[in-house]
C-alpha cells in the first residue's frame, strides 16, 4: 500500500470500525453479556463500559483471521479513489473476508426473508437482489445474530429467575413480604454462576460457535 492521503486512510478505518460493530460476533455477544448482567440481577455490575469492551475484543478474537485476511487485501492494493469505479472496488476486495464470514454464519431463514423484501423493495431500481447481495446479507446476519442472542439469554435466564421465585416463596412462607426478593436472591445467583465456572463455559459456547467457511 502505497503513502494514503488523510481522507483514505479515514475511509478504511471508518469501515473497519463498522465492521467491528456489524460484521463481527460483536452483536450477539453484547446481547448475551447484558442479558446475563440484568438475570444475575446486578444493573451496574460489570459496568456498561467493561461489558462492551469485553463484548469488541472477543468479537476481534472470534473474527482475528478475516481482519487480517482484509487487511493484507487493503496492504497490497494501490489506494486510489479517483473514481467511483476504484471506490467500489477496493469497498468489494476489503469487504470480501467479512462476506464471507458473514455468509458461513447467517441463518438461511432471514437471508431468505430479506432477500425476498429486498426483491419487493428494490422493485424497478435495476438492482438484483439475490441472497449474495452485501446489503441483503449483512442485515440477515445482524437479525441471526440477535436472534440467537435472545435464544442464549433465556437459556441463561431460567436458572436465575428458579432461583427468584424460590427466594420469594420462602420470603412469604416465612411472612417477609416487606425484604427485597432480589437482594436475598443475587448471592445465591452469583454463587451458583462461580460454581459452575460460568464465564469460562459462557464465553468458550460463544467462541466456539462461529464458521469461517
Amino acid at each position: 500500500m502505497e503513502a494514503a492521503t488523510p481522507l483514505v486512510v479515514m475511509f478504511v478505518a471508518s469501515f473497519y470500525l463498522l465492521a467491528a460493530l456489524t460484521l463481527t460476533a460483536f452483536v450477539k455477544i453484547s446481547v448475551v453479556l447484558l442479558i446475563l448482567r440484568n438475570a444475575i440481577g446486578l444493573q451496574q455490575v460489570p459496568s456498561g463500559m467493561i461489558v462492551m469492551t469485553l463484548a469488541l475484543f472477543l468479537s476481534a478474537f472470534i473474527s482475528m483471521p478475516v481482519f487480517i485476511e482484509s487487511g493484507r487485501a487493503v496492504a497490497e492494493t494501490r489506494l486510489e479513489f479517483e473514481t467511483v469505479d476504484q471506490m467500489a472496488g477496493f469497498f468489494t476486495l476489503v469487504s470480501s473476508p467479512f462476506k464471507d464470514f458473514v455468509s458461513a454464519n447467517v441463518s438461511p431463514d432471514n437471508l431468505a426473508f430479506f432477500s425476498e423484501i429486498a426483491t419487493e423493495v428494490w422493485k424497478g431500481s435495476g438492482i438484483v437482489a439475490s441472497d449474495t447481495n452485501f446489503f441483503v446479507v449483512v442485515p440477515a446476519f445482524m437479525v441471526s445474530e440477535l436472534t440467537r442472542g435472545f435464544q442464549i439469554g433465556l437459556v441463561l435466564y431460567l436458572p436465575f429467575i428458579s432461583i427468584d421465585l424460590a427466594i420469594t416463596t420462602i420470603l412469604m412462607a416465612l411472612g417477609m413480604q416487606q425484604v427485597q426478593p432480589s437482594v436475598i436472591a443475587a448471592p445465591f445467583k452469583l454463587l451458583l454462576f462461580i460454581f459452575i465456572d460460568g464465564w469460562q463455559k459462557l464465553i468458550e459456547s460463544l467462541l466456539l460457535s462461529y464458521n469461517y467457511a
